[in-house]
């Protein structure tokens, strides 16, 4: 089989144990960890099955975990925590392996623990692209898509939505290949393979619940470039933008706006960047010098933010408008996936909480004058600040059921904090529930305050779906976590016993 990079995941690494028990995760930023059980290193489908049963054997749970780029509780465990290190790889698919009609030549499959960095570099040295990217590459391809994950791109959909097949280990310990009904497989691997399209649409977006992910095949594209344009410009001109439907009339559209009005209401600062794909003429092949070299000596801005908030935070809307106006880029042209990544800015210790806002009936923008009145309520009051700027993208509907684009043209808010700013976690709790009457669904992988109840089936009417799934892949519950119990995907009665019991398309798929 043609390989872009040496697949490991197929490798028999055995379990050692108990080395490694009670050893504490943190997640990048250190703002979430645990103390689970045991880290449990898995190099196969088959070391994975393993630590199902075990966690079954024990009264445990399980969970796989990524590179710790999720700064909500989303992959923690108190049982058994299974890192990616083992489980990476890339391999594009031969023709054999594919049913007639598909074009085995943009597919590729991809060990769960695979970063989208390394999936960048070896799909560039086979002249292939991903089609759309966030703008970090250092998380997992699993977690990216169990979380979905997105760039800005008012036609792009998440990340769940180029994947084609999928791989995992269920409640069971059973391996499973799971597909849509047009899926891709054309021979039967040695487990079973189900094509349902209700199944696939949800374990898509599984937020880990599902089982642990061995592998993934995500279509590509040819590779190409990108030039990007980032302008000065105000929350006026802006909100002028999108009421004419701007994010349209670009291929990628994204806004970074400060919180804080420079004078009179509407002088807002922004940065909007437009990427297109090069058209020849070119542009510069690097960002502005000045904040690339801040970004790497992160440490610097970080303690001058945490002086200047401890003496004068009033001053942080400057600062602010100094950050945004230092970026300014006339043409920036590269490969997409260097273009899609937003720099050395990614070295920052943050965290964040994202809004995902319906764009019909205006909503969006609705939303972002609700942010805008909610800082300035906390500054007013209480001298609370937003250390950074918030950050506006758009997405294309998802087919995916949990995914907080699933149906609908999306804008999504991302409400960013430096790490240890005061009163931060508070204001992000408040904008969340200031913009709960519009309809928002918030980012599972970033910081959020849903809890079980009625809420979370309004937000999501694909949940009962979703949850039926769930409870055939693990009814014993081995992949539940306090994430999952304290939103509710995996209480019983989470939907009503009709819809639980209304599954009819359990069977609907082929399967073997």
């Amino acid at each position: 089989m043609p390989q872009l990079g040496p697949p490991r995941w197929g490798a028999r690494h055995p379990i050692r144990r108990p080395l490694l028990r009670r050893r504490r995760w943190t997640n990048a930023t250190g703002n979430q960890g645990v103390d689970p059980v045991e880290l449990v290193p898995a190099g196969s489908g088959e070391d994975l099955a393993a630590a199902v049963q075990e966690a079954q054997d024990n009264g445990l749970t399980v969970r796989a975990v990524g590179s710790g780029h999720s700064w909500s509780d989303v992959a923690l465990t108190t049982g058994y925590l299974v890192p990616p290190e083992g489980l990476t790889g890339v391999e594009r698919l031969h023709v054999e392996d594919v049913r007639d009609g598909v074009d085995h030549e943009m597919l590729v499959r991809v060990g769960s623990g695979t970063t989208v960095r390394e999936l960048n570099e070896r799909l560039a040295r086979e002249g292939l692209a991903l089609r759309q990217m966030g703008g970090f590459d250092g998380q997992t391809l699993a977690g990216v898509i169990s979380t979905s994950t997105h760039g800005s791109g008012i036609g792009f959909p998440p990340f769940p939505d180029y994947l084609r097949s999928i791989d995992l280990v269920d409640g069971a310990g059973r391996r499973r290949r799971i597909e849509p009904t047009d899926g891709p497989t054309a021979r039967h691997p040695d487990w079973p393979l189900t094509r349902n399209d209700e199944w696939f649409d949800a374990v898509a977006c599984g937020m880990g619940c599902m089982g642990l992910i061995v592998s993934l095949v995500i279509e590509v594209r040819e590779a190409f470039e990108l030039t990007e344009v980032r302008r000065l410009s105000t929350w006026q001109e802006v909100r002028e933008e999108l009421e004419a439907d701007a994010p349209h009339d670009h291929a990628h559209y994204e806004v970074y706006l400060n919180p804080y009005a420079h004078d009179e209401a509407g002088s807002n600062r922004c940065i909007v960047t437009t990427r297109e794909q090069e058209d020849g003429k070119g542009g510069p092949r690097h960002r502005p010098r000045i904040p690339e070299l801040l970004g790497y000596l992160w440490f610097l801005p970080a303690a001058f933010v945490r002086l200047v908030s401890w003496l004068r935070p009033s001053l942080i809307p400057r600062l602010i408008d100094a950050s945004l106006s230092a970026i300014v880029c006339a043409a920036y042209t590269n490969s997409s996936y260097l273009v899609f990544n937003v720099g050395s800015a990614n070295n920052l210790r943050v965290y964040s909480a994202e809004m995902a806002v319906p764009m019909d009936h205006a909503r969006h923008i609705e939303a972002v004058e609700t942010v805008l009145e909610t800082a300035e309520r906390f500054r007013r009051t209480g001298s609370i600040y937003h250390t950074s700027f918030v950050a506006l993208r758009f997405v294309a509907p998802s087919r995916a059921l949990m995914s907080m684009m699933q149906g609908r043209e999306t804008m999504t808010i991302e409400l960013i904090q430096m790490i240890d700013t005061d009163g931060g976690q508070e204001i992000l709790a408040a904008h969340e529930e200031a913009l709960s009457g519009l309809d928002v669904r918030p980012h599972w992988g970033q910081i959020n305050t849903l809890t079980a109840g009625r809420e979370l089936a309004e937000r999501y009417p694909g949940l009962a779906a979703w949850e039926a799934v769930r409870h055939e892949l693990d009814p014993a519950g081995v992949f539940a976590s306090p994430f999952s119990k304290r939103v509710g995907l995996t209480l019983q009665g989470v939907s009503s016993p009709a819809e639980s019991s209304s599954r009819a398309f359990r069977h609907a798929g082929t399967s073997s």
